[in-house]
């Protein structure tokens, strides 16, 4: 292998100038549902057209963790264990496996402390269609969205605390520790004017950090920033943004030593988002620090945001709205959907999946498939590695925030032609796609329902009928838990409608078929 190799890289043991994401991503899946299932596990391991087929697989996991309350434990660990032994780590040279990062020495990270110039009292608002909503106008905001079924209740019901409890957001006592600080979808702009101690890590690129220091000087919070030098207290900004970061794909040990140096509780969400398989890389990379900080800081919280272009166990009420939605479609979209689903030989417009699984608990749940392909399985997996470190988390005892953020217009999204597309016309299926600075608001007030509220499912002493529900609470899928038909079978005719809205009258024809 050739010593250019530096960081956290898929295995690779052919050599080949690119490794098979693919087969790596094959084998955790496979061996996370050898916990549960031997024969499906195979069936996993030997599918040769992985891109196409991993749906079947990830609503698997799904199914079978549903089955019985120990599966989703079983499958956490048994995901998590192999992927810390397949990924690798390169430096200097020598290779090591994941699990053995820890071990390596370490150069130790310098901090920068940094405070902003605002005097204002922390406040919360949801930016919303060119107005900011607060009290009334908020609270009827959200129960719209609750009656449309663009959100779930327990989500619409956190918002609501937040409204009813100000005092929340001064975060003056709290230390958030954000990977991925710049992320378009992250807190950081909300944490910057609620007083909030930010231990930011991110890259080293004066862009994010000119970015991340000019936010936090305009508000009222501090920041806490790795250096890989020793810096005056008194270095200018314009200096600053050239000396701060650290990256998580290459100095792993070092961003887990230098949090632990933080006599503070900390609150660690991992929110960065990189490209393709370096995003399942990156989602790694922050899994092992988690995991070495949380075991060594019992007191850690985590915090993660799903996506809702996954596959999820749901509620039964959730199954049986889709099902109300499928049949009461008027004439002209059955005509309309049975016709197109005609032609492209059963491709679009498949029924949404409206069967039940029965749990030992005694409860029947259904589950929300709403994987989109052209995401790719390395952002499934990415996804999925995080789901199982807060189920697993939760259980051992540590307070865990993880939350469905809904479909976000941001520009890693968007450069996605189908994809943007498909947004632009998902108010077709009734599907609300919302713009990065009202999914900022809504999912950092969420973050703070969660770490503030003793009754959020965050708290685990707060008692769950069954491990998977902690996805189901607070969910703002935008409306695709509830959709009529398959998302993934209806997502490319929103996107020819998403395509054609600015050009042709659609809007018109559109509006009377959903009558």
């Amino acid at each position: 292998m050739s010593s250019s190799l530096d960081g956290l890289q898929f295995p690779n043991p052919a050599q080949k100038q690119k490794p098979s994401t693919s087969k790596a991503g094959r084998e955790i899946i496979a061996e996370a549902l050898s916990s549960v299932d031997h024969s499906i596990s195979v069936q996993a391991l030997n599918e040769k057209n992985w891109r196409k087929a991993y749906p079947q697989f990830f609503k698997a996991l799904v199914e079978h963790g549903i089955q019985n309350s120990q599966n989703p434990i079983k499958i956490a660990q048994a995901g998590l264990n192999k992927a810390h032994h397949t990924f690798e780590f390169f430096r200097n040279g020598e290779k090591h496996l994941l699990k053995d990062v820890m071990q390596l020495d370490a150069q130790p990270l310098h901090t920068i402390k940094l405070k902003g110039e605002s005097q204002a009292a922390p406040e919360w608002y949801v930016p919303y269609h060119g107005q900011k909503l607060q009290g009334d106008a908020l609270l009827a905001q959200i129960q719209k969205w609750q009656d449309q079924g663009i959100v779930e209740p327990s989500h619409a019901d956190a918002l609501r605390e937040a409204v009813a409890h100000p005092e929340w957001f001064d975060l003056s006592d709290r230390t958030m520790v954000l990977f991925g600080a710049a992320s378009e979808a992250g807190p950081l702009t909300w944490l910057s004017k609620w007083k909030a101690n930010i231990v930011a890590v991110d890259l080293p690129n004066s862009r994010v950090w000119g970015k991340i220091l000019n936010t936090v000087q305009q508000g009222n919070a501090t920041l806490y920033a790795p250096s890989a030098e020793a810096l005056s207290e008194n270095t200018e900004t314009a200096v600053l943004k050239d000396k701060l970061g650290a990256n998580l794909l290459t100095q792993i040990p070092e961003i887990a030593q230098w949090l632990l140096r933080n006599e503070h509780q900390l609150d660690l969400a991992a929110i960065a988002y990189l490209d393709g398989e370096k995003h399942v890389r990156v989602s790694m990379a922050m899994d092992a620090i988690m995991q070495q900080v949380s075991a060594q800081k019992s007191d850690t919280s985590l915090m993660y945001m799903c996506t809702p272009t996954d596959v999820y166990a749901v509620p039964e009420e959730v199954i049986r709205a889709s099902e109300d939605k499928f049949t009461q479609r008027s004439k002209a979209q059955q005509l309309m959907s049975s016709g197109i689903s005609a032609l492209s030989r059963q491709y679009f417009f498949k029924k949404n999946l409206h069967g039940l699984v029965s749990s030992d608990n005694g409860q029947q749940y259904g589950i929300a498939d709403c994987l989109v392909v052209e995401q790719g399985p390395n952002y499934a997996l990415a996804k999925r590695i995080q789901q199982w470190r807060a189920t697993l988390a939760r259980q051992q005892g540590q307070r865990v925030s993880i939350n469905i953020a809904p479909s976000t217009t941001t520009y890693s999204v968007t450069k996605n032609p189908l994809l943007k597309a498909a947004f632009n016309g998902a108010s077709l299926f009734d599907v609300e796609a919302f713009k990065p600075e009202t999914t900022n608001a809504i999912m950092a007030a969420l973050w703070i329902h969660d770490l503030r509220n003793p009754k959020s499912v965050a708290n685990p002493e707060v008692e769950l009928a069954h491990p998977l529900e902690l996805m189901m609470k607070g969910a703002n899928h935008g409306g695709l838990w509830r959709v009529a038909y398959l998302a993934r079978t209806a997502l490319p005719f929103a996107a020819v409608y998403g395509f054609a809205a600015d050009k042709l009258p659609l809007n018109k024809v559109m509006s009377k078929l959903k009558k």
